[in-house]
């Protein structure tokens, strides 16, 4: 192997918005040495910048909307009337809260702001180029990226250890719960080597739970079987010569805070390899293993259609909201509300019955499994929602569900009930799994209190003011591996289409909302430019709701696409497929292999792509990663933090394409992001020879 030495470094500028971009890459990409004894190692070129990057943040701080230009732009016409509702009452929303905090920390922004240790909080400056230990802007913005995805890692773990122990108590039943994914359950222990024939499915699900959940928290290395069964050969043997394969979930966290501690981890390099052994980590025991488990107890679920938007909301009847991402309870929350016992107990108090919506992924989880389950908003409007006035009881378990819905559920005389120790709400009423789960068999029993109190909550709120805005549509959710197949009678139709330039390529669009850009619009102009030009859209989690919301996912939506991809889909197939909630990123990333397997190419070769247009919280940071380590590029409308470091900068925009196959394009311009994406893919479509 090569051990000459390079000198050419990266010039690192930024564009007409501050956005960081390489101008001119380095000579040699990250590449593999082998030193004098024989060890491989990884060579990351230096980079530098060429103009000053706290002017940069001042230019992209400029892109950032104010709370009128998001009344302006955003397309939902129900999020418009309820924004100026809330200014009515004078009710601040997230966009308020946003201009509430401009501007902005400079140093926050560029991520050169440490305060990790006591000695601090410490800034980088021209005056003070390295903090007190002696940590520079490389090594600062590396850590805080570092955590923020190790945070990813623990909050999507949380979820997976929730689910997998739910999968492995209904085995051996201590929750009682049916299997219902009996044969997701055998296909995917068949995947990991387990014996399934002449078992029983308690203990063949015993087997895999315990195998999810040792590669969740495996502490002594060893072989971590999520990623042998699961990922590609090549991906494995890349992250193999680049030393990434992680030993768990938990410990690569833990590792994380541990290395990124005062005085421990000095090198910029070495934390960015962290960095990427938490996106496996991530990938494989938090997105993967959640999604195997919640298909093999609630089921995989089915295409089906469903209300959507605020105008779905109903007076007169019970109204229950579930807001967050575990679905173990809610479950039965659901089949007891709806129940003859509990519908004739609502109408006892002058209900018409008992309806049920859905807020993030709680409701996105539901709405293909459960009938009747209404999805309404993403995280970022819940507070639009419950304004409306027209919900009695509002579940809330765990992640994005933010402080403020207790102001607005004041208002309304909404009552709000916290289901999980790991997250309370001031004020809300706690009716929880204990820290322990010693309560677990008792699921049935507290789902029952939940909707006696929702009954009781309608009761005492007669005479609240409603206001509902009259936006509602139908929308295809439940898009799934199992469903292309049965729809087409397998994937090769699909892989045909891809070929042969009618679907010029495929995007996984998701993520979470940020009001650095105009609520939903952002997404909205990048999935036009795309379905226009032939791109099939995957899609899941808070991203889903506008695309839900404004039609793109209902049938005959497909005139809205271009010629070749409206020829592929009909008039039954809408241009957006939508997946489920965001641990479904699985269930786009098994339709891209199932692709790749059928057209015999490398996953990282077809013209794939993942785009978080919005993303906001440190999840976004993994999921995109997560895609990039597959070889695909990820594309976003918001910057990282990551303004004050050239070295960092170049990591994840250029030198990946050597590591990984893959970058981060981020442009503030959705719909030239959209348009870049479509060249990137007439390219990658030229390179395989297929135009």
């Amino acid at each position: 192997m090569s051990t000459e030495k390079h000198s050419h470094r990266a010039l690192i500028g930024f564009d007409k918005n501050g956005v960081p971009t390489v101008i001119v890459p380095a000579d040699h990409h990250a590449h593999t040495h082998e030193d004098e004894h024989g060890h491989l190692y990884t060579h990351i070129h230096e980079a530098e910048f060429t103009a000053d990057y706290m002017q940069a943040v001042n230019d992209y701080r400029k892109t950032f909307p104010k709370a009128e230009e998001v009344l302006e732009k955003t397309p939902d016409p129900a999020v418009k009337e309820m924004l100026v509702r809330m200014k009515e009452l004078d009710m601040p929303t997230a966009f308020d809260r946003f201009d509430s905090q401009q501007p902005q920390c400079s140093f926050g922004l560029s991520g050169v702001c440490c305060k990790i240790c006591n000695m601090g909080p410490c800034k980088i400056t021209k005056k003070s180029p390295k903090g007190v230990c002696g940590a520079d802007a490389d090594l600062i913005v590396a850590r805080n990226l570092l955590r923020s995805a190790a945070s990813g890692v623990a909050q999507h773990g949380i979820h997976a250890r929730e689910v997998i122990l739910s999968l492995k108590w209904a085995a051996e039943g201590k929750l009682d719960l049916p299997l219902i994914g009996e044969n997701k359950i055998r296909a995917v222990a068949k995947q990991f080597g387990i014996k399934t024939e002449h078992r029983q499915i308690k203990n063949i699900t015993i087997d895999l739970a315990n195998i999810l959940l040792e590669d969740l928290s495996r502490t002594e290395p060893d072989e971590y079987k999520t990623i042998t069964a699961c990922a590609p050969k090549e991906r494995q043997e890349i992250w193999k010569q680049l030393d990434i394969l992680p030993i768990s979930a938990y410990h690569e966290t833990f590792e994380a805070y541990h290395r990124t501690g005062v005085g421990t981890d000095g090198d910029w390099k070495n934390v960015m390899q962290q960095f990427l052994r938490c996106g496996l980590t991530f990938v494989f025991s938090t997105v993967l293993a959640t999604s195997i488990a919640t298909d093999g107890l609630f089921g995989v679920g089915d295409r089906v259609t469903s209300k959507t938007n605020m105008g779905a909301l109903k007076e007169g009847y019970v109204n229950i909201a579930v807001h967050g991402h575990l679905p173990t309870l809610v479950s039965q929350i659901v089949k007891e509300g709806q129940s003859e016992e509990f519908i004739k107990m609502a109408k006892e108090v002058g209900a018409k019955g008992i309806r049920f919506y859905g807020i993030c992924c709680s409701g996105l989880s539901a709405m293909y499994r459960y009938e009747g389950v209404i999805p309404l908003s993403n995280a970022v409007t819940a507070e639009l929602v419950l304004a409306t006035g027209a919900l009695d009881l509002w579940v809330a378990d765990v992640q994005d569900v933010f402080p403020a819905i207790m102001d607005v559920a004041r208002c309304f005389k909404t009552t709000v009930v916290t289901t999980s120790d790991s997250a309370r709400l001031p004020g809300a009423e706690h009716i929880a799994y204990d820290h322990h789960h010693s309560n677990i068999g008792e699921t049935k029993a507290i789902a029952r209190k939940i909707v006696t109190r929702a009954i009781e909550s309608f009761a005492a709120r007669k005479g609240t003011p409603v206001h509902i805005p009259p936006y509602e549509v139908e929308a295809e959710v439940g898009f799934s591996l199992e469903y292309v197949h049965r729809h087409f009678g397998s994937m090769k139709p699909l892989a045909e289409a891809l070929k042969s330039g009618k679907i010029l390529g495929i995007v996984n669009m998701v993520g979470c909302n940020n009001p650095k850009v105009p609520y939903e619009r952002t997404i909205v102009d990048v999935a036009d430019v795309l379905i226009k030009n032939n791109v099939l859209i995957l899609t899941n989690g808070c991203a889903s709701f506008p695309l839900m919301k404004l039609g793109y996912c209902k049938k005959g939506a497909g005139a809205l696409a271009g010629v070749g991809l409206h020829e592929v889909l009909g008039d039954d197939l809408p241009p957006v497929w939508h997946v489920g909630e965001c641990i479904d990123n699985a269930r786009s990333s098994a339709i891209f292999g199932d692709l790749a397997g059928v057209l015999g190419e490398k996953l990282c070769d077809l013209p794939f792509a993942f785009s978080s247009p919005e993303w906001g919280n440190e999840k976004g940071i993994d999921a995109a990663l997560g895609f990039r380590l597959m070889g695909l590029n990820s594309y976003h409308c918001v910057e990282a933090p990551i303004h004050g470091s050239a070295n960092v900068i170049n990591f994840l925009k250029e030198e990946t394409k050597d590591l990984l196959g893959s970058a981060m394009i981020v442009n503030v311009d959705p719909k030239a992001l959209g348009e870049q994406i479509v060249e990137d893919f007439k390219k990658q479509r030229q390179a395989l020879g297929w135009d």
